[in-house]
């Protein structure tokens, strides 16, 4: 059989010109949005390492993100599969990054933490077995380069 391809499009604009676009590396903003067509425009800017703004969204903390939802959504659809009923899903994921003396950075491992809260009777150590699953469908977690470690918790719902 042969692959379905895909196209994931996305729409960002740096707003941080602040008159003399980047002719001053000290005069512009590393702020930029992400705008695409139809949905809620995400104000975003660099890593506060790197000069940004430390209240919005960087890229790193982007791919982290979609590392986690892929990974939470492949996890409910396995689940469901299984017969196992989750009730709850956060995860506080965490991205382990090196810079090297160059300025280069890069993520090394990270590390998805989901507090998972499933139905009472349900078997956490099979919920725990659906994480294993998830690395080879997932589309996120099989384009990214780095290891991807998952150190779920489990807790039950009240009856």
């Amino acid at each position: 059989a042969i692959p379905a391809v895909h196209d994931f499009t996305s729409h960002i604009r740096w707003t941080g010109n602040r008159g003399d676009g980047n002719a001053r590396y000290e005069g512009y903003d590393r702020r930029w949005q992400l705008c695409s067509p139809g949905k809620p425009v995400l104000d975003c800017s660099n890593d506060p390492l790197l000069g940004g703004d430390p209240l919005l969204y960087n890229p790193e903390d982007l791919l982290i993100t979609a590392l986690s939802s892929c990974h939470m959504l492949w996890f409910l659809h396995l689940s469901f599969n299984a017969g196992i009923v989750v009730m709850c899903y956060e995860d506080h994921p965490i991205g382990h990054g090196e810079s090297a003396p160059s300025g280069a950075g890069r993520f090394v491992a990270a590390t998805l933490r989901p507090q998972i809260t499933l139905a009472p009777g349900m078997d956490a150590q099979a919920a725990d077995a659906v994480h294993d699953q998830i690395h080879d469908v997932c589309f996120i977690a099989r384009s990214v380069n780095f290891p991807v470690r998952i150190a779920a918790q489990y807790d039950f719902a009240e009856i």
